[in-house]
Parts: C-alpha cells; structure tokens; sequence
C-alpha cells in the first residue's frame, strides 16, 4: 500500500517538529515517537496473512498426537486425486476453492460464477503476496496422498470428499503455488513452510486435521511435529 507523502508528513515530521521546536523533550522522547509512528504505518502497509480455522492449542495437540498410531506409511497403490472429489459447491455457485479464496483474502471481489476477479492474498506458507487468484493454490494441510497412505485408503469415497472439502477443521488454505508444490505429499518430517513463524500454527493444524480424522503417523513425522510443538 503506498501511503500519500501529505500523510507521511503530518504523521511523522509534524509531531517531530513540534518536539523539537518546543525544546521540552529528550531524544528518547523522539525515538518513541518514531518507532510508534513506524508501527503504525506497516499496520497500516501490511496486508494479513491467510487465515484458516485456528487450530487447536499446542497443549491439546500434543495430547492429541500421543493418541495417534504410530506405523509406517501405507502403499500409494490404488491412489488418485479423483477418489477425493473436489472441489464441490459450498453455497450458491460458490466451490471449496472459492469459499477459501474468500475467507483468505483481503478486498476480494467476484463475478457472478463467484470467481475471483481481485483481491489480496498472503500466502502463509512464504509470505508471498499475491494479487491474482491464479496465482495459488487450495493447499491441503494434509495433503492427500499422504491421508491415503495414513488410513484413508480404507475409507470410502463420501468420506474423503468430506475430508478434501472440510472448512470446519483447519484442513485448507490458500498459499502460493510455488510452496505448494514445493510441499507436495510431504509431511513435517520432510518439508515445513519456508516461514518459520508460521510453523507452530501448521503443526498444530496438522494434528488435529489427523487426530480429527484417525490417521495415523509414522515415526519420523512423530518426532518432528512433538519438537516443533515443545517450542510452540
């Protein structure tokens, strides 16, 4: 966002001319000055990053991944994106992607087959923001190869178009395409978002999408999500 010099004059050089003609105030008193001024401004400048449901607390997670079951990963045979139907129509001629568009979004505008025509996006996984839809991807936090060689190839095709489509948990997000596909099937064990201030809400979301659904772990990722969590 570019912010007008006539506002950057009047909120910074304004109050710092006054201070400094007036003679009453220390050079501390000019250093909180700017750096509240300075906050201000990126408050004003920096758009949000993507939201998602919150997931649950690091305390809950922990005692939820200690449930889990522990065993090595499934075989991918019999997989396919289409045995996970998405995306479907969440309300009127709105889809799972364009329902997560908005909700991720800041300003965003659609035509009447509810696409995307503007908006803002920061994709939470890198901080890449982003003022085409085009741009990014529907992510799933468990992505979906990895649900099938966890459990979900025992399910039934209802139950995974439930599970591909699920705004309730905090199961999708819309980030860049470049780290989604960077992220691929990988769990924690093996890849974690390039921001690293986002890891703690990612291992969070990650469990309770598996303990939610009853997937299981295998070992490697076990120790991952509990290290990333002691430090949430």
């Amino acid at each position: 966002m570019k912010i007008p010099s006539m506002i950057l004059t009047a909120t910074v050089v304004g109050p710092l001319w006054l201070v400094w003609s007036r003679g009453k105030r220390r050079s501390t008193d000019l250093t909180i000055i700017i750096l509240a001024t300075t906050v201000a401004l990126l408050a004003i400048a920096a758009p949000a990053l993507a939201e998602l449901p919150t997931p649950v607390s690091a305390a809950t997670a922990i005692t939820y991944l200690s449930t889990l079951k522990v065993e090595p990963q499934r075989s991918l045979i019999g997989y396919s994106r289409v045995r996970f139907l998405h995306w479907i129509t969440i309300s009127g001629t709105c889809d799972t992607r364009e329902t997560v568009l908005k909700r991720d979004g800041n300003n965003v505008v659609t035509d009447t087959a509810c696409k995307a025509v503007s908006g803002q996006w920061v994709s939470p996984y890198d901080g890449v923001t982003s003022n085409n839809a085009r741009e990014l991807d529907i992510g799933h936090i468990v992505p979906l190869p990895e649900a099938w060689a966890s459990g979900a190839d025992t399910w039934d095709d209802a139950q995974r178009k439930a599970f591909a489509n699920d705004l309730t948990q905090p199961a999708l997000l819309a980030v860049s395409a470049k780290s989604n596909r960077s992220k691929g099937d990988k769990d924690p064990a093996e890849w974690m978002p390039p921001l690293a201030s986002f890891h703690c809400v990612y291992v969070r979301a990650w469990v309770q999408v598996k303990y939610t659904y009853q997937l299981s772990v295998d070992s490697a990722e076990k120790t991952k999500l509990s290290s990333v969590l002691a430090e949430c």
